[in-house]
């Protein structure tokens, strides 16, 4: 519960933490956030860190002077191509083949899993695409794509063009709006409204599934 409640914190006051974080590992604060969106992306356990309020907030403390711009682009840029490629070959090598009774079995929901597959399977390759947007399903997305067994050119393909709209879209519009003053005064506020514009696309599927269904 406590680690729940210091990740939510983390989330919804990620530029005070973010300041800590520059204030106390300077320019190592570049590995650091590479390290996030690695394990956000490319690690299908950890789909709960943030992903689109850490591009976002770092673009804002970029427009500051905090971080340049370019080295962050290209940090974020590059730990998401990493990690869902990783994350593909992950599920490549082991998806199909986890068993429910094993540790990692038993730390993957099967419902979320099953949810991001019937996603990729209705939608193909734009998935990894969409997926960017899409918190848990962003994480889900590749692996479901390895253990699919999707062509590795055209995953990769979709992988870059997702990641540097994914990075671009978010870190840009931090750097451009975070600053503005009704933005910046209500900073949590704005890293609300940003998650639930980014799980509403899934929401709207849930609810579209379910009326299908009842019809």
């Amino acid at each position: 519960m406590s680690l729940l409640l210091d990740l939510i914190d983390f989330i919804l006051h990620i530029d005070q933490h973010l300041v800590d974080i520059i204030q106390r590992f300077d320019v190592w604060s570049y590995a650091i956030l590479f390290f996030i969106v690695f394990v956000e992306t490319g690690i299908v356990i950890f789909p709960f860190l943030p992903g689109d309020s850490l591009l976002f907030a770092s673009g804002a403390l970029a427009a500051m002077g905090a971080f340049d711009i370019v080295l962050l682009f290209l940090v974020f840029l590059t730990a998401a191509i990493i990690g869902d490629t990783v994350n593909y070959h992950i599920g490549q090598k082991v998806g199909t083949a986890i068993s429910p009774n094993r540790f990692i079995g038993k730390l993957i929901n099967k419902d979320k899993m099953k949810k991001a597959e019937d996603y990729f399977n209705k939608h193909g390759g734009k998935t990894i695409v969409i997926a960017r947007f899409m918190p848990f399903i962003r994480t889900f997305a590749p692996f479901v794509a390895g253990a699919s067994r999707m062509n590795y050119r055209h995953f990769i393909f979709y992988n870059i063009f997702g990641a540097v709209l994914w990075v671009s879209i978010c870190t840009v519009a931090g750097y451009f709006f975070g600053n503005i003053p009704i933005v910046k005064n209500n900073f949590s506020t704005v890293l609300l409204a940003i998650i639930f514009l980014s799980i509403l696309p899934a929401i709207i599927g849930i609810v579209k599934n379910r009326f299908s269904v009842n019809r």
